[in-house]
């Protein structure tokens, strides 16, 4: 599952399909997306042993641009990886190799695609004045419609409910804006949409998460307050076995401490819970396959020897296809 985003990007996201308006007081399915966990960098199985690279392939490229690299010659694969491996070493110390670090931030680059395309989508609705930003004013103006000082939501039923939906709002920009000049840049306007991938972000999504559940305002979240979230009886009707399950979850692995309820720190392991670094872990096997000196890094010639298992094309796309057609038989 993947952590509730912000009201702001589900309101993006219903503009996106033509839906109007203001962000519905309920926006997001009740009881999901709580937990922020990576999505692996690919679904394909990680079998090199067998000549199938294609785990590799989505690890290195992204999913989608993967796929445009099996529509290639192999002669025009090799030449756009070549290409690729320029680009990572500009960006980092351009010194004609490519280190671990370089090659991870390049995985790791390429794996948040989705997240700079929402950011993008977000940046053509809010930045009203194209002037290079987005200002709270901007954005509030955008999301919630023009209000005059003292009149804000009086044309609508739940006032109260839209104003702290608002104040929510305001407050995780306040946490974004690291500069505190009411302005977003580009990186501030993804914090402010993906907190949970920003450290400085955690406690608010920590804060939020508290807010949503803690329904009598003690500053924890009891075991009835957790499955709340996930479960509404109807009367007389016998509480599912999913739902016992989700109790012991919450008895056994939620609740650290074991003093039957979660505080910020039990909340914030739960949502965001520790990580496996997946972009390092590649990372370091494509060095190790391809790194022939073995001196730590990698020539752009030692890459390209090796290019089929960095990106595929329609020869390496067949030859796979082959290779699961013979482990079947």
């Amino acid at each position: 599952m993947m952590w509730r985003p912000s009201l702001l990007l589900l309101l993006l996201l219903l503009l996106r399909h033509g839906a109007q308006g203001k962000p519905s007081p309920d926006a997001g399915p009740h009881g999901q997306g709580r937990v922020h966990q990576a999505a692996p960098l690919s679904e394909a199985p990680h079998d090199d042993a067998h000549g199938n690279f294609q785990y590799d392939h989505e690890a290195f490229l992204g999913r989608e641009v993967a796929k445009e690299f099996d529509q290639l010659s192999p002669e025009e694969s090799r030449a756009r990886l070549g290409r690729i491996v320029d680009r990572m070493d500009r960006a980092g110390d351009g010194d004609g190799w490519v280190s671990l670090a370089e090659l991870r931030a390049w995985i790791a680059h390429t794996q948040q695609r989705h997240i700079r395309d929402s950011v993008t989508a977000a940046w053509n609705t809010y930045d009203t004045d194209r002037d290079g930003r987005v200002g709270w004013e901007e954005l509030r103006n955008a999301t919630y419609g023009h209000y005059a000082p003292g009149e804000e939501f009086h044309d609508v039923e739940d006032a109260e409910t839209y104003k702290k939906m608002l104040a929510r709002d305001e407050r995780r920009f306040r946490v974004a804006d690291q500069d505190g000049d009411s302005m977003a840049t580009r990186e501030e306007l993804t914090a402010f949409l993906h907190p949970e991938e920003f450290p400085h972000m955690r406690d608010i999504v920590i804060a939020e998460t508290l807010e949503d559940l803690d329904k009598n305002k003690d500053g924890y979240v009891q075991v009835d307050e957790y499955i709340a979230d996930l479960y509404s009886a109807e009367p007389g009707e016998e509480e599912p076995a999913w739902v016992q399950t989700e109790r012991e979850q919450f008895r056994d692995f939620r609740d650290l401490n074991k003093d039957g309820r979660l505080d910020g720190s039990e909340v914030g392991h739960w949502v965001l819970p520790p990580a496996q670094d997946q972009p390092l872990v590649e990372a370091n096997h494509l060095l190790h396959e391809s790194d022939t000196d073995k001196d730590g890094r990698l020539s752009k010639a030692e890459i390209l020897s090796n290019w089929n298992m960095f990106v595929g094309s329609q020869a390496t796309n067949y030859g796979e296809d082959l290779t699961r057609h013979h482990d079947e038989l």
